[in-house]
C-alpha cells in the first residue's frame, strides 16, 4: 500500500501543476475572443497563482451556437441510451482516476481542506455521474388511459440548449448535480463556472471530451458573472438556465429570462438552515457535535450550513457547551495539511463579509461564545476562527441573512411550537433539522418546517437518490435523484387517432 502524500509532497504537487487555462468552445481550447484573463487567488495564501480565459459575450455567443449546432444534428441526443449510457460511466470512471489532481484544484481554487476535497468531493462527482449514467436507459416514456379509438403518447424530450451555473464552494459537485441529468436527458450545455473557481470545470470538461463526449455538446466559458454571466443568463439561443448561488444573483437570472426569451430558470439559492434541538434531543452529544460540524463544515462556506441553533431553553448551556468544545477543536489550517479540517475562506472579499457580520452581531447585542476573529494573518490566506454567538434573537441580522461562514447564532426556544415558529421565520426554505425522541413530535415538526429537506436527529444526510432543493426564496426545481430530470425535459404529447 502506498504512503498517503504529505503537507509537503501537496507543495510540491501544487507547484507543479499546469492547470487548463483556455475556454472550450466546440471540443477546442481556445483563448477569449478579446485576449482577457482572470487571475486565480489561492485563498489559503492570498496570491495569485495561474490565471484562466475570461470569456465575455462573444466567447458567450460562440459557445451557445456551438451547443446548438450539436444539439440540432443530434450527435449526443441521437444515440441510443445505451451508448450515451457509457460514456457518463467512463467519465466517472475517469474522474476517479483522476482524483489526486481534481482534488488539489478544488483546494487551490477555493480553500477547502484537501482530505474532504479528496473524500468527498470527488467521489461525491463521480457517483453522481455515475448514477444519472445508469438511469438513462431507465426512463420510460408512458401511454395515456385513453378510449380505444385513440392513442396518447407522452414523450420526455431533452429542451435543447441548456446553460449551467455553479458556484465555488463546491464546485465539482455542483457541477456534476446538474451536468449529469442535463446530458443524461440528450441535451447539450454552456457550464459557466463561479470566476473564483474555474480550474476544476475545465479538467471535468476535458475527461468528459476523454470519455467520448461529442465535441460541441459541453462547452466551458470561464469569466466574471457580470459579463459571461449575464450574457449566458440574456442569450435568445438558450432554453433553460440551472444555476446554484447566491439569492441576489438567482433573481438576476429571472429577470434575464424576462428581458430575453422567456428560457426556463432553475434556481437553488441561500438558505438560513433552523437546526432544532429539542429538550426530548435522544443524545446531546450527537446533537451538539452535528451542530458545530453543521456550521464548521467547508468553512461555513455551504447552503445548507445550520447557521441558526434554535435550542431549547432547558438545555441550551449544555448543548453551547459541546458545541464551544468541538469548535476549539477546528483551529483553522493550510489547507493541503491532510490534518487539516478548517481551511481558509473562499477569497478576500467573502473574508471581509464574514468579519462584518462578526460586527454585526457584536454591535446588535449578540455574545461571542467562541472566536469571532480573522487568524493566520501572517500566511496572508484568509483565515477565520470558528464562531460562535450566544443571546441572538431572530430578528437580529445574523440570523436573517446569509452569511456564508464559520459563524453560528444560538436562539433559545420554549418549546417545539415556538421553535416552528422561529424557524419559518425568514425569507429562505432550503433545509431544516430537528432533534426529538418522540415520533409524533418528528413528524408534526418535519411537517410544518417550510423546507425543501428536513433531517430528524441527524444533519446533511445525502444520497443521490433523493432530491435538493428549497421553498420561497432558497429556489425553485430540484437537483439529484430522478426529479432532477424534469428540469432538462420538455413533455410532448403525441395523438392518433387509430380507429372509428
Amino acid at each position: 500500500m502506498s504512503t498517503p502524500p504529505t503537507l509537503a509532497d501537496w507543495h510540491a504537487r501544487a507547484a507543479a501543476l499546469q492547470p487548463l487555462k483556455q475556454l472550450l468552445i466546440d471540443g477546442r481550447w481556445q483563448d477569449a475572443a478579446d485576449g482577457a484573463t482572470l487571475p486565480c487567488v489561492n485563498p489559503a495564501s492570498g496570491q495569485t497563482w495561474t490565471s484562466v480565459a475570461a470569456g465575455s459575450s462573444a466567447d458567450i455567443d460562440r459557445a451557445v451556437r456551438a451547443a446548438r449546432a450539436a444539439f440540432e444534428d443530434r450527435r449526443w441526443a441521437g444515440q441510443a441510451p445505451a451508448a450515451r449510457k457509457r460514456v457518463l460511466q467512463r467519465w466517472a470512471e475517469l474522474v476517479e482516476a483522476h482524483r489526486d489532481e481534481l482534488a488539489l484544484l478544488e483546494t487551490l481554487n477555493v480553500g477547502k481542506p484537501i482530505r474532504d476535497a479528496l473524500a468527498i468531493d470527488v467521489p461525491a462527482t463521480a457517483r453522481c455521474l455515475r448514477w444519472y449514467g445508469e438511469a438513462i436507459d431507465k426512463l420510460y416514456d408512458e401511454i395515456a388511459p385513453t378510449a380505444e379509438q385513440s392513442l396518447a403518447l407522452i414523450r420526455r424530450e431533452p429542451v435543447g440548449v441548456v446553460g449551467v451555473v455553479v458556484p465555488w464552494n463546491f464546485p465539482l459537485i455542483m457541477s456534476a448535480w446538474k451536468l449529469g441529468p442535463a446530458l443524461a436527458a440528450g441535451n447539450s450545455v454552456v457550464l459557466k463556472p463561479a470566476e473564483q473557481s474555474p480550474l476544476s470545470a475545465l479538467k471535468l470538461a476535458e475527461l468528459a471530451l476523454e470519455a467520448g463526449l461529442p465535441p460541441g455538446v459541453l462547452n466551458v466559458v470561464t469569466g466574471y458573472g457580470h459579463s459571461a454571466g449575464r450574457a449566458l443568463g440574456l442569450h435568445e439561443d438558450v432554453d433553460a438556465v440551472g444555476f446554484t448561488g447566491s439569492t441576489e444573483v438567482g433573481k438576476l437570472f429571472l429577470q434575464y429570462a424576462g428581458q430575453s426569451n422567456l428560457k426556463r430558470v432553475w434556481l437553488e439559492c441561500g438558505g438560513k438552515t433552523p437546526h432544532i434541538i429539542l429538550a426530548d434531543c435522544p443524545d446531546l452529544d450527537a446533537a451538539a457535535t452535528a451542530a458545530a460540524w453543521g456550521i464548521f463544515f467547508n468553512q461555513g462556506e455551504m447552503c445548507t450550513a445550520g447557521s441558526r441553533l434554535l435550542v431549547d431553553r432547558r438545555i441550551k448551556d449544555q448543548v453551547l457547551e459541546r458545541i464551544v468544545a468541538v469548535g476549539r477543536t477546528l483551529a483553522p489550517g493550510d489547507p493541503l495539511d491532510p490534518a487539516t479540517q478548517l481551511g481558509a475562506i473562499v477569497s478576500k472579499e467573502q473574508w471581509q463579509r464574514v468579519l462584518d457580520y462578526i460586527d454585526i452581531g457584536r454591535a446588535q447585542g449578540a455574545t461571542l461564545a467562541l472566536g469571532g476573529a480573522a487568524t493566520r494573518g501572517a500566511t496572508g490566506g484568509f483565515y477565520i476562527e470558528p464562531t460562535v454567538f450566544d443571546g441572538v434573537n431572530n430578528a437580529m441580522r445574523i440570523a436573517q441573512e446569509e452569511i456564508f461562514g464559520p459563524v453560528l447564532s444560538v436562539l433559545a426556544v420554549d418549546g417545539a411550537e415556538q421553535a416552528v415558529r422561529i424557524a419559518n421565520d425568514t425569507m429562505y426554505g432550503l433545509a431544516a433539522a430537528v432533534w426529538t425522541r418522540d415520533l409524533a413530535t418528528a413528524h408534526r415538526v418535519s411537517r410544518q418546517l417550510r423546507a425543501g429537506l428536513v433531517w430528524v436527529n441527524c444533519f446533511d444526510a445525502d444520497d443521490i437518490t433523493t432530491p435538493f432543493g428549497g421553498y420561497r426564496q432558497s429556489g425553485n426545481g430540484r437537483d439529484k435523484s430522478l426529479h432532477a430530470f424534469d428540469k432538462y425535459t420538455e413533455l410532448k404529447t403525441i395523438w392518433m387517432r387509430i380507429g372509428d
